[in-house]
């Protein structure tokens, strides 16, 4: 046990029925701010992606399907030139990474979508996917696709994705269930 400031509850792991209370508390410190990406934005973006997926995305995969889904090490090198080539935004408590999420504009395709532990159930995805999905209909996209993972597939399903299949993804010999949905953008 340990007595900790509003702060620090970051960095520390509750079990899942403290998780909604303790983002309500951290983000009562300060307001939420949606913004475009930024090179500089690649590190924390990379350390929120890894904590999440095994934090959070632990619970629908295996240990295994995590370690290979997030490896310990990550190409920052190659993320960076995804995010700068995709419409990319992020969400930020004060200098915490709230969330982060990417449009393939080219592909019609909604990419990424991570928030961060303490940050889960507060709204910061929804404001995430609204700003992606205007994006995507300002650039004239009819029809937008996810990969949701088996985690984000009810997030998704509750913005009016449908379902087209779901899917095994191998990576490095590893099998990862995820699910095709569509939106329609179109008046």
């Amino acid at each position: 046990m340990r007595l900790v400031t509003r702060d620090e509850l970051c960095d520390y792991t509750f079990c899942p029925a403290d998780s909604d209370l303790v983002a309500r508390l951290h983000a009562q410190t300060n307001a939420l701010t949606l913004r475009p990406y930024r090179s500089s934005d690649c590190a924390p973006i990379i350390t929120l992606f890894h904590r999440t997926v095994h934090s959070i995305n632990l619970a629908d995969y295996t240990q295994a399907q995590c370690n290979v889904w997030a490896p310990d090490t990550i190409d920052e090198d190659r993320w960076q030139e995804s995010l700068s080539a995709h419409t990319t935004v992020t969400v930020w408590d004060g200098d915490i990474l709230a969330g982060f999420g990417d449009l393939n504009i080219e592909d019609a395709y909604f990419d990424r979508l991570y928030v961060h532990p303490c940050y889960q159930k507060i709204g910061v995805a929804t404001k995430i996917a609204q700003a992606l999905e205007d994006a995507a209909a300002n650039a004239g996209i009819q029809t937008l696709e996810v990969h949701a993972s088996i985690t984000s597939r009810p997030f998704f399903t509750n913005r009016g994705y449908i379902l087209c299949h779901a899917q095994q993804v191998e990576r490095a010999g590893c099998l990862l269930t995820n699910f095709v949905m569509k939106k329609s953008l179109g008046n």
